[in-house]
């Protein structure tokens, strides 16, 4: 590979490629539109690259950083989480990281508040049975769900950008809001009546536990056994940001003993594999990660990685970057 180049690991839209064909250094993508480069491929197609543009699929390590060489200057991933970049490693080499935090807020509040309907009102479910084509007929005790505007509790775990565009979805459902997370106490918080608590609280009191906070070093199965059983009898837990915040062995196990009236994974802790047990269960709800899956945002998500880019490569300075720091705080 010749040097000089901005890799970018996945084709984006047509709008981000012509955008990103300005760039002051040849573009070079991996011609695979399904599927993301193999480690072999991701490690010879990045070699003498001054930049990558990745997605959330690719493991940005110091081995990659390595195998593209001192030239390597950005590495922009298409995401607002950064779990897959090792940042210090970036950080060790003088690599300037970011992210694309801000505009995939609204898009990703609506796919959590769409995936805490279908599971709270056993949508998928019903659609299920009907899709079995059994013969059947209204009656009062079928597929009974949670009613959210009759008092519900809703419980977000990571108050960041997304989980208070989610925290304005609920008022507008008349729900009652807790979280956890500095934001917790702000003014927009208090404008919403979102009362701010400890962990354990939330997850005692909330009827709907929706996760809104980023993987870490330190949070990986931060609902585990222990915190599943501390939930409400017959709640039900969401999750929108990292599949390995939650075990799913000790969340299927929940559900299945009844403890858990069901769950909605947008995410998935061995992500693209899926739990069987949980695929087998009639009250979890399971996506294959779209959260951010809006044409128009998908599009601004890839504008803002190249223009982070760009910037970097004209020697101004990035638009969205990434700090070791940053590691540790709660985002959207």
């Amino acid at each position: 590979m010749s040097d000089g180049h901005v890799y970018l690991t996945r084709p984006l839209s047509d709008a981000v490629m012509t955008l990103a064909s300005g760039l002051p250094a040849r573009l070079v993508t991996h011609e695979d539109k399904e599927f993301p480069p193999s480690r072999d491929q991701l490690l010879e197609e990045c070699r003498g690259a001054v930049s990558i543009i990745s997605m959330l699929t690719e493991k940005i390590d110091a081995e990659v950083m390595d195998a593209a060489g001192p030239g390597l200057k950005a590495i922009a991933n298409v995401a607002v989480g950064y779990d897959n970049v090792d940042v210090g490693a970036a950080a060790e080499r003088g690599i300037i990281v970011t992210n694309t935090p801000g505009v995939l807020d609204e898009a990703t509040a609506d796919l959590a508040f769409a995936l805490i309907l279908a599971t709270v009102r056993r949508l998928v479910e019903a659609d299920r049975f009907i899709g079995t084509a059994k013969p059947w007929i209204w009656g009062p005790q079928s597929f009974i769900g949670l009613d959210l505007s009759a008092g519900a509790t809703l419980g977000i775990v990571g108050l960041g950008r997304t989980g208070m565009a989610v925290a304005r979805r609920a008022r507008a459902f008349r729900m009652n809001i807790i979280a956890t997370g500095s934001r917790a106490s702000t003014a927009e918080a208090a404008d919403l009546e979102v009362q701010s608590c400890d962990l354990e609280t939330l997850l005692r009191t909330s009827d709907v536990v929706s996760l809104h906070c980023p993987l870490t070093s330190t949070n990986r199965h931060m609902i585990a056994a222990p915190q599943l059983a501390a939930m409400k009898p017959g709640s039900y837990l969401i999750n929108t940001a990292r599949g390995p915040l939650v075990d799913e062995e000790a969340l299927a196990d929940a559900v299945e003993s009844g403890h858990l009236a069901g769950a909605g994974l947008d995410v998935h802790e061995f992500e693209p594999q899926v739990n069987e047990r949980l695929r087998s269960l009639d009250k979890v709800v399971l996506l294959p990660h779209i959260g951010s899956a809006g044409a128009a945002t998908r599009d601004a998500m890839g504008r803002l990685a190249v223009r982070n880019i760009e910037a970097i490569l004209s020697g101004s300075a990035p638009l969205t970057p990434v700090t070791p720091v940053q590691e540790t705080t709660t985002v959207g």
